[in-house]
C-alpha cells in the first residue's frame, strides 16, 4: 500500500513562496515516476481541486489559477514529489494534499481528484495579505 507524507506548509505573506514535499513509500511504489502523482488543495466547505500533476516523461499539467506561479517536480532518487509555489496569494490558502493513482498509466495525468486513490494527510498553507 502506498504511503504519502506531505511537508513544507506554513504561513507566508502575499507574494511569498513555499516549497511543499510529498514522500512516497511502500512496496512497489518506487520510482515515483511510474505513477501519476499530483497536488491538490481544499478549503473547508469546498471540493478538493487539482493544482498540478506530472507524467512519467516529466510533462506537467497545471490548473489555470496557478500556472506561471507553481512548479511541480519529482525526485526519483528520494521518491519525492515537490511543489514550488511562488507569488502566493491569499486565495491560495488551503490544505494541500498529494495524491497517487495506483491504477492508470502515468500519461496525461489528470487533475481530477476522483482519478487518485492514495492520499497523504495534507499540509496547511496560509497566505495573508
Amino acid at each position: 500500500q502506498a504511503q504519502l507524507v506531505e511537508s513544507g506548509g506554513g504561513s507566508v505573506q502575499s507574494g511569498g513562496a513555499l516549497r511543499l514535499s510529498c514522500e512516497v513509500s511502500g512496496p512497489g511504489y518506487s520510482p515515483v515516476s511510474g505513477y501519476c502523482v499530483a497536488w491538490f488543495r481544499q478549503v473547508p466547505g469546498q471540493a478538493r481541486e487539482g493544482v498540478a500533476s506530472i507524467d512519467e516523461d516529466g510533462s506537467a499539467h497545471y490548473a489555470a489559477s496557478v500556472k506561471g506561479r507553481f512548479t511541480i517536480s519529482r525526485d526519483n532518487v528520494k521518491n519525492t514529489l515537490h511543489l514550488q509555489m511562488n507569488n502566493l496569494q491569499p486565495e491560495d490558502t488551503a490544505m494541500y494534499y498529494c495524491g497517487l493513482d495506483r491504477l492508470r498509466a502515468p500519461v496525461d495525468c489528470a487533475l481530477s481528484p476522483g482519478a487518485y486513490n492514495a492520499w497523504g494527510q495534507g499540509t496547511q498553507v496560509t497566505v495573508s495579505s
